[in-house]
């Protein structure tokens, strides 16, 4: 535009001088007309140039604005109520319009595969990373885009197919979740301790040790731990699935069967047993332990508990470490439209960087830290345990994490007939060892 402008003027200086001796009057003329053209020119130009950056501005304005609605689903079901609150929060703040997605926690990623596969599904939702994440890698979004990727803590971030993922929610480890005044946790160190201490208990007319009738509360999390024990549990695990291995030949789930027989004979069947009875049968002393993990203890809010707390180890082979890893991460459906990722991001964003975000992560949420400079000083007795537990390396994997997707309607069922029937150990063993051949397949 600008070289137009310099041609024309140049154009109109050459033709002022062909004028110029054809007298005064002509020559005065013609620089009139030369001038006025000029000045025409110029005006023209700046109105271009100004109509040129209304235009700019104008779609980063409107790419600023360009956020489509955020549908949020997500599996941990002790948070939904301070989620919906930060949703309304992140709403009232930004302008973006969210809806949350309830759930019931135990058919989550069933509804969620349903949901994506018909494209209907959430903008934003949580999985557990490893065989959930990598089952369902062609419907997440790459993130590495977002300003704190490479604040979260060492390998926290889900990468699947060399792709960053996932959002870590926090740290969490689960184990005997215990009353320091009913459970002296120093003294069980082996199987046979911790089942002496559950008879000792039941004669005394307390529950030792209670479970609840959610799949993960019942059998996913007590599970991990024979498997989390062995020299390599991958590699267990893989001889498993192909049927190389029986587990019952193995001395953690030798202990793990007679452990449970001692649960069966001595403890609160967990069949008549919900997670928020469970919760509150410990947090007014009716049952000494449960085998929780830190997230529990938002659930003793209603509660007047007066006594110290702690998480230790399920203590099969000896073991004396909790399990401790990143339990869910937060993952951007890549079907949704731009508008939608957008908003999503956004609200990743503000939920691990702004003021208020950070305070329902850490106050509200009752999560661990895991991004570089957001810190807690707020942690609950069972998230301090964890954090301790995690600083000095004394943690085992969650081994589940790379189970079989979906696996757990397919062992809940089996634990439920064992603790109503005269089913063995071994037997529990041997028909949980099939399920995860036949999930295999």
């Amino acid at each position: 535009m600008k070289k137009k402008t310099l041609a024309l003027l140049l154009a109109m200086t050459m033709t002022a001088s062909l004028f110029a001796g054809c007298g005064s009057t002509s020559t005065a003329d013609a620089g009139t007309a030369a001038a006025a053209s000029t000045e025409t020119a110029e005006e023209t130009t700046e109105e271009a140039d100004e109509a040129e950056t209304e235009e700019v501005d104008a779609a980063e304005e409107a790419s600023d604005e360009d956020y489509g609605k955020l549908i949020i689903f997500q599996s941990k079901t002790e948070i939904m109520d301070q989620l919906n609150r930060c949703a309304e929060d992140f709403q009232e703040e930004t302008g973006i319009e969210v809806e949350v997605w309830e759930t019931s926690g135990d058919n989550y990623f069933t509804d969620l595969k349903t949901d994506l596969s018909t494209e209907a599904g959430p903008t934003l939702f949580s999985l557990a990373p490893g065989s959930e994440s990598v089952e369902m890698a062609d419907y997440l979004e790459d993130v590495s885009d977002l300003s704190f990727i490479d604040k979260v803590s060492a390998g926290m971030v889900d990468q699947v197919n060399g792709k960053n993922v996932g959002i870590p929610y926090t740290l969490e480890g689960f184990g005997l979740v215990y009353n320091a005044s009913l459970a002296d946790t120093s003294t069980l160190t082996s199987t046979d301790a911790l089942v002496s201490f559950l008879e000792q208990e039941k004669a005394d007319g307390v529950n030792g040790l209670g479970f609840s009738q959610e799949d993960y509360f019942l059998i996913m999390h007590v599970l991990n731990t024979p498997f989390a024990i062995q020299d390599d549990p991958d590699a267990y695990l893989a001889s498993v699935l192909d049927g190389s291995v029986r587990m019952y030949d193995n001395d953690a789930f030798k202990e793990f069967a007679t452990f449970m027989e001692a649960v069966r004979a001595n403890c609160t069947n967990p069949a008549d047993i919900t997670y928020d009875n469970n919760c509150g049968d410990f947090a007014t002393g009716k049952t000494a332990m449960i085998h929780q993990g830190n997230w529990c203890y938002s659930m003793f809010a209603d509660y007047d508990v007066d006594f110290d707390m702690g998480i230790a180890a399920l203590p099969l082979c000896g073991n004396n470490k909790v399990a401790v890893s990143v339990p869910a991460a937060w993952y951007i459906n890549t079907d949704a439209s731009d508008a939608e990722k957008k908003s999503a991001k956004k609200f990743l964003e503000w939920l691990y960087t702004s003021e208020t975000g950070t305070n329902y992560l850490m106050s509200e949420f009752g999560f661990v830290p895991v991004v570089e400079g957001m810190t807690s000083d707020s942690l609950d007795p069972i998230s301090a345990s964890v954090a301790e537990a995690a600083a000095n390396g004394d943690t085992i994997p969650w081994n589940m994490a790379n189970w079989p997707a979906g696996i757990s309607s397919s062992l809940a069922p089996i634990v439920m007939q064992f603790y109503v029937s005269d089913m063995t150990g071994e037997e529990l063993v041997n028909q949980l060892n099939d399920a995860f051949v036949e999930a295999a397949k």
